[in-house]
């Protein structure tokens, strides 16, 4: 296994669960991935916090704190992170500071992992969960910008804004952070959209947002489109009156903008947003609307592909690899991947779920049960309409996007078939007092 991120402790934790023997590969000095915001080419910013909420944001059997913030900063993420793996004991089972230059499978059906320093190991099953947010995707900006254009993937904190004019280009929720930390602190601030998109409150009636929309009642998509935006409508009023673009596509058809903080620094004038851009020449910038605007500096929050340098042509195309429920290859029988999906709400549920089914599954193949000759099959074959009913918008991150509800349901259906479990189970503690994971 390769990666020690959320997807991988997620991972470790199953396998262990299950006495199954396993080697893990880290390239960083310790575990939470991307979360450690010392972790080099981490795309993490001290004003990150969580977009879903700590009540549905643990991983199954080992929730987040109580005293954790409704949307936990990066530092209270990493140190769950931490906990977890150290709750588990997984820790001391992760092989730190190596990092994998490549994954090579056998005539045999094996799999042969190499690392930098050259060292090679042979293992029965490769799990790749070396994160979808590293491998910055860069646009193209037409003509010459003489000013700094940068991706968000190297920002760290609001003082790099100071005295700057910044543009701030996405809409994605660390865009809208980013353009709020402008807002806040750069001499002049705007944030530039292609489309509109609809904004969602991080909390509604005193409650985080995702918590009302997971307590029910559960309506049929159409009707949750209609009620909850038409609730935004009353919240938000007309973008238009702030310089934003009026929503092209229905709620949920695009990744959600989790973001209060973006509408209430448009309604007092600390950031103007401005449509797609046109062309550059020296510092301005012309948009589609037929504005131009003089910048220092363009921070690009155009997203990241799903790049697995190590292994990418196992696992094909960069923006989003055809694997089976986001997981298990379908071209390559041992070759599995968790932390690659695009989906609407918090992961680490979704990546325990996938974890637990990799898992459950290796351990049916090394027995010789019908479940797992059955699995390979589905992996074949079975391609289930995971987006519950919705249309996503057509752009490259929305390609293969899934809905989280449809894609968990779809998770417990398989595994109830072939007898598996989809959650992880508390930490037990040993007669010595350390804690152990529970088989």
């Amino acid at each position: 296994m390769v990666g020690a991120g959320p997807a991988g402790l997620a991972v470790a934790r199953a396998l262990a669960e299950r006495d199954l023997p396993y080697t893990h590969i880290e390239r960083h000095t310790g575990p939470g991935g991307l979360w450690d915001i010392n972790n080099p080419g981490s795309p993490m910013y001290e004003s990150a916090h969580f977009i879903s909420s700590k009540t549905l944001s643990g991983f199954g059997g080992h929730p987040m704190p109580d005293h954790f913030a409704d949307y936990p900063p990066h530092r209270q993420i990493l140190s769950y992170l931490t906990s977890f793996a150290e709750a588990y004991g997984l820790r001391e089972r992760i092989e730190f500071g190596t990092e994998v230059r490549t994954v090579e499978k056998n005539t045999d059906g094996t799999w042969t992992v190499t690392r930098a320093d050259g060292r090679a190991s042979v293992h029965a099953q490769v799990v790749m969960c070396t994160g979808s947010q590293w491998h910055p995707n860069i646009p193209e900006i037409p003509g010459e910008f003489t000013g700094e254009i940068r991706h968000t993937v190297t920002y760290r904190s609001a003082d790099e804004l100071r005295g700057k004019r910044v543009l701030v280009v996405g809409a994605g929720n660390s865009g809208l952070d980013i353009a709020c930390d402008a807002a806040r602190t750069a001499d002049h601030a705007v944030i530039s959209m292609r489309r509109g998109y609809w904004f969602i409150p991080k909390h509604l009636f005193g409650r985080p947002v995702d918590t009302i929309a997971a307590g029910g009642p559960h309506l049929p998509m159409w009707l949750q489109q209609k009620v909850f935006g038409t609730l935004l409508r009353l919240l938000n009023g007309d973008p238009r009156r702030l310089g934003l673009q009026k929503p092209d596509h229905k709620l949920f058809e695009t990744h959600p903008a989790i973001n209060t903080m973006l509408l209430h620094h448009l309604q007092h004038g600390d950031i103007t947003a401005r449509p797609g851009i046109v062309r550059t020449d020296g510092r301005t910038v012309h948009f589609t609307d037929g504005t131009s605007d003089e910048f220092d500096l363009i921070l690009l929050a155009t997203g990241y592909v799903h790049r697995v340098p190590a292994a990418q042509k196992y696992f094909g195309d960069e923006q989003h690899p055809d694997l089976y429920l986001s997981s298990f290859s379908r071209d390559h029988e041992g070759l599995f991947g968790v932390g690659f999906v695009e989906t609407n709400s918090g992961a680490y549920q979704l990546f325990d779920s996938q974890a637990q089914l990799i898992a459950s599954f290796i351990r049916d193949a090394r027995q010789g049960l019908p479940t797992a000759e059955r699995f390979v099959r589905m992996i074949r074959s079975d391609r289930p309409d995971l987006t519950g009913g919705l249309k996503f918008v057509d752009s490259p991150r929305h390609t293969g996007y899934v809905h989280s509800e449809a894609i968990v349901k779809y998770l417990d259906k398989v595994a109830a078939q072939m007898g598996w479990r989809t959650q992880g189970r508390p930490p037990r503690v040993t007669s010595a007092g350390r804690t152990a994971v529970t088989s």
